[in-house]
Parts: structure tokens; C-alpha cells; sequence
């Protein structure tokens, strides 16, 4: 087992990475609860690890109480939030309960956020079961989905710790991989030059992330979210930088309609916009030779951007919490590991916008 320690303005959780830690949650909590409420989606339930989680806390002097929500983007909602609220109100759960987020990043995201906000604030442990959840399980954003907008309605709340069990990834569907892989190549875009040929050189299908790979390039995706969240809790300057690739990514799946795209999908789509207008802002292209194209083997589909109207696009990608008195910003990047916020104008987006539309033909088509 390795420990990330997180460290924030004033506050520090450990994280956990490991296998088998869903057996021990309970050894891995720095006190102990007289409620605990664990929170995850039926496709993860279907494993047998909210069961592995619940009878790892089983004890005559903690109350345990589960709920269950559909698995997607869709239950990031307003409706669903309300439901577990009042779910843990019906079973007398107090300022001194747990949450256990026990899933990968829509429920981490709806029950981080169910944790700051009930009776004002509440402790809770993120459990991730996904590749994407590395990112999204650390440094306590949390937020729902409203119709307007993806994560327009949130709050920072640190967890207490994460319990990062790896043997939970094996179970992931191909589409899950690949929508987790992306915030991987994304860390390595804004921070680790070396970690990015590695993983170009190594993963040439989703068949190839051995426990080792695994090991190493999330752990090395948590050490750079850490760092980043060390500096810039709630994002006002550097903290930014993770959104590499969001700008656009958001769009998209707000634009599709959320399940018809998954977050890496977009995310990845959006890092290879956000390069296209990073070479037009500094005079090169950042990305490595043959990025694109890597990403094309990977299964990574282009075909949505062509389908969507831009200026409908450029109307979702003003909603982004990065923009600043009505000016759109978006992370680009003079070279790998090299990260800046930059301010976009509206006539240039839609030109590269419309551009980039053309471009993605070649991999529709797979020519």
C-alpha cells in the first residue's frame, strides 16, 4: 500500500493506494462513527463492493445505511440530491456521521457534495472504483448537474481520506477505461513530460494497464493533483490548470446530452482543441508527434464535435468557472508541463471551432 498525504490550507487527509483495501476501511478511518451512510450506483453494487465495504465497518456500535443511485451523469442532479437529503434526515443521521462515496465520479461528486452540505458540513471518505475517480476523488471539489450546465452547483469540501482500492479497476467496462485514461494523459499534459511518452509508449490498448502501469501512472496523477491542490485549494490561479481539455470537454457533454458522451471522451477531444489553439497562440504545437493518432487507436471518438452547432457550443463554453467578466478562458499549453490560463476571443473560437470541425474528418473516417 503506498499514502499520498494531501495537504490544504488547513486541512490534510491521507490516500490510500492499494488492493484489497475495500476490506479494510474500517482499520483505514482515523476514528470511529456511530452512523456511517455509504453512497454508490447499482452498476457498482452489482460487484459485490458496496457488500465488501459494509462488512469491512460491521460492528454492534456503528449504524450503517446504504443508498443506492442509477448509474450516469443523470444522477447528478438536483432531484437525486434531494432524495439522499432526505434520505438521511428519515434515518436521524447527525453533524457527527460519515458518507462513504463508495463508486467512481458521479457519485463521488453527489455525495461530496450531500456531505458539505448537510447540517452544514459533514466528514466524508472517498472510495473510488474508476480510473477517472484518481482525479476527481481528491482535492474536494464536489458538485451536482443543472440543465444549463455541468458542476454549476457545488462547493470545495475535503474528504477525510481516500481508500483507493486498485483490484475495483478490473471489473471497469472498456468505455470506463478509456473515459478514466484521459484525466491520466491530462496530468501528464500540464506536469510530467516523461510520464506522458511513457504511457504513449507503453499503452497501445487498454489491454496493456497491468497493475504496474496502474500503480505508476496514478499514483503519479494523485502526486500531481496534490501538488497543484497544495497551492491553489479553491482555485483561483494555478488550480486552473487541471481543467486542461474541460473547457471544451463540458461543452460537449452538456451539448450531447449527458450518458451520450463520457467525460474523458470530451476531456480528450478538448485537450487536442486546446492544443490547436495553443499552437496559434504560441507558434508551436505542444503535443507530441503522433498524439492524435494515439489517441484515435485508443478509441477516442471525434465524430460528436462535427454533430454539434458551434455558436450553441461557444454559448455552453461562457458557462466555465474559469471566465472572467464574460471573457472566455481556457488552459493552454506552450509545451508539455507547461501549462497557462489564457483569454480567448469569442471571433477566434468560433473560426478555430469551425476549423476543428473540418479537421476531425480524417479520424471519423479513419483515413
Amino acid at each position: 500500500m503506498v499514502t499520498i498525504q494531501i495537504q490544504t490550507q488547513d486541512h490534510s487527509y491521507p490516500v490510500y493506494l492499494g488492493e484489497g483495501l475495500r476490506y479494510q476501511v474500517s482499520k483505514l478511518l482515523s476514528k470511529n462513527y456511530h452512523n456511517i451512510l455509504v453512497i454508490s450506483d447499482d452498476t457498482v453494487a452489482q460487484f459485490d463492493y458496496v457488500k465488501d465495504v459494509v462488512s469491512s465497518l460491521t460492528s454492534n456500535e456503528t449504524n450503517i445505511y446504504t443508498y443506492i443511485i442509477p448509474s450516469g451523469e443523470a444522477s447528478k442532479s438536483l432531484e437525486q440530491f434531494g432524495n439522499i437529503q432526505t434520505f438521511a434526515i428519515e434515518n436521524q443521521l447527525d453533524r457527527h456521521a460519515l458518507i462513504l462515496a463508495v463508486g467512481g465520479g458521479v457519485v463521488g461528486d453527489i455525495a461530496g457534495f450531500v456531505a458539505a452540505t448537510f447540517m452544514r458540513g459533514i466528514d466524508y471518505v472517498q472510495v473510488p472504483t474508476t480510473i477517472l475517480a484518481h482525479d476527481s476523488s481528491v482535492g474536494g471539489k464536489v458538485a451536482i448537474n443543472h440543465p444549463l450546465g455541468k458542476n454549476l452547483i457545488g462547493s470545495f469540501h475535503q474528504p477525510v481520506a481516500v481508500i483507493y482500492d486498485l483490484e475495483t479497476l478490473h471489473s471497469l467496462s472498456l468505455n470506463e477505461k478509456r473515459s478514466g485514461f484521459a484525466e491520466v494523459i491530462k496530468h501528464a499534459c500540464i506536469a510530467d513530460e516523461n510520464l506522458l511518452h511513457k504511457l504513449m509508449n507503453e499503452v497501445r490498448s487498454f489491454n496493456d494497464l497491468s497493475n504496474d502501469i496502474l500503480y505508476d501512472s496514478i499514483g503519479k496523477g494523485i502526486s500531481i493533483k496534490a501538488k497543484i491542490v497544495e497551492q491553489d485549494e479553491k482555485e483561483h490561479g494555478v488550480r486552473s490548470f487541471l481543467n486542461f481539455g474541460h473547457t471544451l470537454g463540458h461543452a460537449l457533454e452538456t451539448e450531447a446530452g449527458y450518458g451520450e458522451l463520457t467525460h474523458g471522451e470530451g476531456v480528450a477531444i478538448g485537450m487536442v482543441f486546446a492544443a490547436k489553439l495553443s499552437h496559434r497562440e504560441f507558434g508551436a504545437n505542444p503535443l507530441p508527434e503522433g498524439f492524435v493518432d494515439w489517441l484515435y487507436q485508443l478509441g477516442y471518438r471525434f465524430d460528436i464535435v462535427r454533430k454539434l452547432d458551434v455558436p450553441t457550443l461557444i454559448e455552453q463554453m461562457k458557462k466555465d468557472k474559469k471566465n472572467s467578466h464574460g471573457t472566455i478562458r481556457m488552459v493552454l499549453v506552450e509545451k508539455i508541463g507547461q501549462p497557462s490560463l489564457v483569454p480567448i476571443d469569442e471571433h477566434v473560437l468560433k473560426i478555430e471551432l469551425e476549423q476543428f470541425q473540418k479537421e476531425v474528418v480524417r479520424y471519423v473516417k479513419g483515413i
